[in-house]
C-alpha cells in the first residue's frame, strides 16, 4: 500500500521497520520538531525521523498540524491508502482522518477501551492489571474512541516495570499494524465500536504522580513505582529534602504508622498502610548521588520513628 506514517519515539520505530519489511510504500514520515535535550541543550531528531533519514524516507516536521495548508497539499498530492499512526504526539485534524479511504490507523498500547489517552502503559501497571495489549483503530474525532480492528494481549509480570513493557509492546504492534492492513487490504477485518460504557482513562503523566503516600498499600505504592519507570519515578520527603526511591520492594507486614522508617542491620524499611511496608533499595537524597541504601545509612541514619513526607 502507499502510506504516510506519523509517529516520533522509540515506540513507533519498530512499526516503521515492520511496514518497508512488508514492502509498503512509506511515501513521507510525519514526525515532530527536533527538541533540545540534555545539558548542552543540543537539538535532538527523533527517533522515527533518524530511521526514516536512514532509509532515504522524506521526512516533515511539522510543529502544528491542525491548520497547516502545506502540510494538507502535501498529503493531499500523495493521495496515501491509509495514514499510520503510532505514538506521534499531535490530534489528528478532520482534513487528515477524511483524506485516505481505509483511514488513520492507530496502533495504542492498552485493550480499548481501557486505558484511553496519552500513558496507557504506564497507567495498566500502575493500577496492577496483571494483562495489557495492543490495539489497532481507525482515528476518529474523539480521544481514542475509534473503531477497533485487532487486539493482542500481552501479560504482565509481577514484578515487570512499565519501561520494560514498552520494547515488548512496541514489537508486537508493529508485527499487529502489518497484520491489519493485511486484513483490510483483503476484507477479513470488520471493524467494531468500542464499549464506550467500559471505557477508563490513562492521562498524561506529571511529576505530582510520582509522590509517594505512604497511606496507600505497600502493593499500590510498589505497582505505581512500576508504573512510572523510567518518568516520573517515585519520590518522598526526608528531613526537608526530596527523596529519590529508584528501587523498592515489597516487605511483608508492618505494626509501624505509615511512612515510619525502621532499620534493621544495613536495610531500610518504610511502613505503608493497611499494616504493610516496603523495604527501600536504592534512595537518591537532594543534592547527593544515587546510591545503595547501607551507603544511605552510613550517612544519614533514621532517628527512631523517624518518618518518610515531611
Amino acid at each position: 500500500m502507499k502510506l504516510v506514517f506519523c509517529g516520533t519515539p522509540q515506540f513507533a520505530v519498530p512499526t516503521l521497520q515492520q511496514l518497508l519489511i512488508a514492502k509498503h510504500s512509506i511515501e513521507l514520515v510525519v514526525t515532530q520538531p527536533d527538541r533540545v535535550r540534555g545539558r548542552n541543550q543540543d537539538p535532538s531528531p527523533p527517533p522515527v525521523k533518524i530511521l526514516a533519514e536512514a532509509t532515504g524516507i522524506s521526512v516533515v516536521q511539522p510543529e502544528k498540524i491542525r491548520n497547516n495548508s502545506d502540510l494538507r497539499a502535501l498529503l493531499e498530492a500523495i493521495r496515501p491508502d491509509a495514514i499510520i499512526v503510532v505514538a506521534y504526539g499531535r490530534i489528528i485534524p478532520d482534513w487528515m482522518l477524511n483524506l485516505p479511504p481505509l483511514g488513520n490507523l492507530n496502533l495504542h498500547g492498552s485493550l480499548l477501551p481501557k486505558y484511553r489517552g496519552a500513558a496507557p502503559i504506564q497507567w495498566a501497571v500502575a493500577n496492577g492489571e496483571t494483562v495489557t495489549g495492543n490495539t489497532t483503530m481507525r482515528l476518529d474525532a474523539g480521544l481514542d474512541t475509534g473503531d477497533m480492528l485487532l487486539q493482542r494481549e500481552l501479560p504482565i509480570g509481577a514484578d515487570q516495570t512499565s519501561e520494560q513493557l514498552f520494547p515488548l509492546l512496541a514489537t508486537m504492534g508493529a508485527e499487529l499494524m502489518v497484520e491489519t492492513l493485511q486484513g483490510l487490504e483483503t476484507g477479513s477485518i470488520q471493524p467494531v465500536p468500542q464499549e464506550h460504557t467500559r471505557a477508563s482513562l490513562a492521562p498524561i503523566l506529571d511529576r505530582e504522580d510520582a509522590k509517594v503516600d505512604f497511606a496507600r498499600p505497600a502493593l499500590e505504592i510498589y505497582n505505581r513505582w512500576r508504573g512510572f519507570q523510567p518518568w516520573p519515578g517515585a519520590f518522598t520527603f526526608f528531613r526537608g529534602r526530596k527523596l529519590t526511591l529508584h528501587r523498592l520492594v515489597l516487605a511483608g507486614s508492618s505494626d509501624l504508622p505509615p511512612g515510619e522508617l525502621h532499620v534493621e542491620g544495613d536495610r531500610l524499611f518504610a511502613a505503608a498502610g493497611s499494616s504493610t511496608r516496603l523495604e527501600l533499595l536504592e534512595v537518591q537524597l537532594e543534592g547527593k548521588k544515587r546510591m545503595l541504601v547501607a551507603d544511605f545509612l552510613r550517612g544519614a541514619a533514621p532517628h527512631p520513628h523517624e518518618r518518610l513526607g515531611s
